[in-house]
C-alpha cells in the first residue's frame, strides 16, 4: 500500500462495511433465485465432488480460487437439498452470502 494513512483509512472502511453486515445479517437470509439446469447441475457436481489432499501453501490468488469453489459447492448443496426443477430452470432459495459470492464473481469476471 502507497502510505500507511491510506491503509489505516481502509482498515476503518472495513469496520464499517462489517457493521453494516452485522445489522443487515438480521434483516435478510435467502433469497429464492431460479438457475439454468445445466448450471445447477455444475454447482450439484461440485458439491459432489470429492477434494483430495489438503491445502498448501497458497498465493492470494489461490486462496480466493478455492473461496469461489468452496461457495459453489454450497450452492449446489442447497440445490441438492431444496431445490425444485421448473422445466429448463431450478428454483431454489440460496442464502444471501452465496448470492453475494456469485455476483461478486460474476463482477470480477468483468
Amino acid at each position: 500500500m502507497k502510505d500507511h494513512e491510506q491503509y489505516v483509512r481502509y482498515q476503518e472502511d472495513r469496520i464499517v462495511l462489517a457493521a453494516i453486515g452485522a445489522h443487515l445479517e438480521t434483516q435478510t437470509s435467502r433469497i429464492s433465485v431460479r438457475l439454468p439446469q445445466p448450471v445447477a447441475d455444475s454447482a450439484v457436481s461440485a458439491w459432489e465432488r470429492e477434494e483430495l489432499g489438503g491445502i498448501s501453501e497458497e498465493t492470494c490468488e489461490e486462496h480466493d480460487l478455492r473461496n469461489d469453489a468452496a461457495e459453489l459447492a454450497l450452492i449446489g448443496l442447497a440445490i441438492n437439498s431444496r431445490g425444485v426443477p421448473d422445466g429448463e430452470e431450478v428454483v431454489v432459495d440460496l442464502d444471501v452470502i452465496q448470492v453475494a459470492a456469485a455476483l461478486q464473481a460474476a463482477r470480477d469476471r468483468g
